[in-house]
């Protein structure tokens, strides 16, 4: 009886100590992964730069950074949880069917002629990425235009597949750009591989506060940025360019998590005003908007990849047409989808609702296909057509 105890005890000794080595040796590879991590990120350009000491000290003056991060103007849950927020804004309770397109989405090849001609303009090239033609000068809107939205091209949300490859060439093909806008750091609004391949073709680049940070790791040159922050303005051959508001957040990685700043830009030119909301949930800073800087001839409004887990950073397509009468719109388009399925609903989902709530609040909405040119001095009032639906 003796020996068979101290045999279950040998065995539970030695249990336990192999059951400390498993510990020990995961616990070693944790610490290894993430310090390889952590190198890969110092390593890889892609995620961007960090703001140096001295524009630290800068940012402090500002009432929206607090303890070395920005801050909304009013109180913003990045993640929330579902069953605190009621079902009815937004209905993706469960996995929907349609997050992407079942084939490839239609597109139009590009009208470069269109495009270079004098007349005030936009193209939309898919999500949140638009060419615009104003008084003559071309500006490039978030311009995400590679095939996956991510700091590694072998991991990350591929792009939707297009009836033309519209993308392939499109940098190449691109006339030179005046000016580049960027709204915040996100990877599917800020690409590094676009940024490296425009650089030769940019005069310039406007980004919020921070934002310098990535571009001049990237080989931008410092005296070709211009960062704003919330209701800075200046101008720009002829152009007034401001940074407005948006409820949003910003990062390219954990360990920089709203380091810089986000917004939207308002582009008012001798012909066109023009507004673009970049990405944020529904507030009060949409009537300040348009009190300061409307009315706006055309609006580019988030509204999709929502979701219940978080609400207060992203509209639904009912509150974007709510916004554009907030900034006093008179066209609005939606934007933020098209490209890449970020969210729990049917890829086509924003803007068929965005259509039927404008119509119910007699907004004028256009919704043209991704590739294909808009000319802004002309008469914007056209029925859509949906496209989409295929």
């Amino acid at each position: 009886m003796l020996f068979r105890k101290i045999g279950v005890l040998v065995v539970e000794r030695a249990k336990k100590i192999k059951l400390k080595k498993i510990v020990l040796h995961l616990f070693f590879f944790l610490i290894l992964f993430c310090a390889g991590l952590i190198l890969f990120m110092n390593i890889d350009p892609a995620f961007g730069g960090n703001p140096t000491t001295e524009q630290k000290e800068t940012y402090q003056q500002s009432s929206n950074y607090v303890d070395g991060h920005f801050i909304n103007e009013v109180p913003t849950r990045v993640f929330v949880d579902a069953s605190d927020n009621p079902s009815a804004n937004d209905p993706s309770t469960y996995e929907v069917t349609d997050r992407e397109p079942a084939g490839p989405i239609p597109v139009s090849a590009i009208d470069w002629n269109q495009i270079e001609s004098e007349n005030d303009s936009l193209t939309w090239l898919g999500h949140s990425a638009f060419l615009l033609s104003t008084d003559n000068k071309k500006l490039l809107l978030d311009p995400m235009l590679s095939p996956v939205a991510s700091p590694v091209s072998f991991v990350g949300i591929e792009r939707y597949e297009y009836s033309e490859d519209i993308m392939l060439n499109l940098i190449d093909e691109m006339p030179l750009i005046d000016a580049v806008f960027i709204t915040h750091d996100h990877y599917d609004h800020l690409d590094y591989q676009s940024i490296v391949r425009l650089n030769s073709k940019v005069s310039h680049f406007f980004v919020p506060l921070g934002c310098s940070a990535h571009l001049i790791r990237w080989g931008i040159p410092e005296e070709k940025i211009t960062e704003l922050n919330w209701w800075e303005e200046t101008e720009y051959q002829g152009l007034t360019v401001a940074l407005a508001p948006s409820r949003h957040g910003s990062g390219r990685d954990p360990f920089s998590i709203d380091t810089t700043l986000w917004g939207g830009w308002v582009i008012l030119g001798n012909k066109t005003r023009i507004y673009t909301s970049g990405d944020g949930g529904y507030g009060p800073h949409f009537k300040e908007i348009g009190n300061q800087y409307g009315p706006f001839d055309i609006t580019l409004i988030e509204g999709a990849q929502y979701d219940r887990n978080w609400p207060d950073i992203h509209m639904v397509p009912e509150q974007s047409v709510q916004a554009n009468l907030d900034v006093n719109g008179e066209t609005m388009m939606l934007m933020h989808w098209g490209a890449f399925t970020l969210a729990n609903h049917g890829w086509n989902e924003p803007i068929e609702r965005a259509l039927e709530e404008a119509n119910e609040r007699d907004v004028n909405i256009i919704a043209p296909k991704i590739g294909e040119t808009v000319l802004l001095d002309s008469d914007l009032h056209m029925p859509p057509t949906p496209w989409w639906d295929f």
